[in-house]
Parts: structure tokens; C-alpha cells; sequence
């Protein structure tokens, strides 16, 4: 058995986030299924001011959807994620995510990350509406 102060080796197979490794100033974590984050049942978007958050799939369906940056949710835009590809929501960019059953996600961002420094903002019911077509538009 190799020594876990040369490598660490962990996984996770629940549901939701977990943070999986916090090294310095950076994390990486998985985010999986979870009910709250069915796209009929979101309530929010966040946004980082502190940092970019990098999304890779590595199972499974993910849609990201993207609300512009400010002080209010903008536009609101929708990408489906391709497996193994990185894509960086930039410091300061209103998110939220819809995980499919069975997905998994890998992401990257500095370990701080946390409510203090990540606003909600609340989706109005046409806020809503949209993020509901867009994700329909896509499977």
C-alpha cells in the first residue's frame, strides 16, 4: 500500500457536492444528482466573487445555465456539458446546474468558496419559465 503522504486516493459515490481534496488555496470536488437540482425545482442562481469554477464531466448528463454577471441575474443561457471538456464559469457569473441521475461532475475551484462569498439570488417564476425551456430546448 502506497504511503497517503505521496499519493491520496478518494472518491465519492453519494448524492449532491462534496468536496473531495483542499490542497492550499484550491478544491476540486464532485457534484452528482440530487433532487434539489432538478430543473423544475431550482430556486437560485449563484455567482463566485472570488473565484472562476471549472465544470468537467466525467459521467452522465449536466445542464449548466448561466445568468451574466452584475448585481441581478441577466440572460439567462444554457450548455449542455460534453464529457471531458473544462468549462470555467468565470469570477462573478450567475450559475446553476441541472445533474442528470447517474452523473458526475468534476469541479475545480479555490477552497474559500463558500456562502460568504458567493451570493444567491432568488429566480422569479419567468426566470424560472426559462431556465425550464432552455433545458427542454437541449435534450
Amino acid at each position: 500500500m502506497i504511503d497517503q503522504k505521496h499519493l491520496e486516493v478518494t472518491s465519492y459515490d453519494g448524492e449532491g457536492y462534496l468536496p473531495l481534496i483542499d490542497f492550499e488555496s484550491w478544491r476540486v470536488a464532485e457534484l452528482r444528482y440530487c433532487e434539489e437540482l432538478e430543473v423544475d425545482l431550482l430556486k437560485d442562481m449563484q455567482k463566485h466573487d472570488e473565484s472562476d469554477e471549472v465544470f468537467v464531466l466525467l459521467a452522465g448528463e449536466f445542464t449548466l445555465f448561466l445568468g451574466g454577471q452584475g448585481d441581478t441575474i441577466g440572460e439567462i443561457e444554457a450548455v449542455k456539458l460534453e464529457p471531458l471538456k473544462l468549462y470555467n464559469v468565470k469570477k462573478g457569473t450567475f450559475h446553476t446546474h441541472t445533474p442528470e441521475k447517474g452523473s458526475t461532475v468534476l469541479i475545480v475551484e479555490n477552497r474559500n468558496t463558500c456562502d460568504d462569498n458567493s451570493p444567491k439570488v432568488k429566480l422569479t417564476p419567468e426566470q424560472k419559465a426559462t431556465i425550464k425551456k432552455l433545458y427542454e430546448a437541449l435534450q
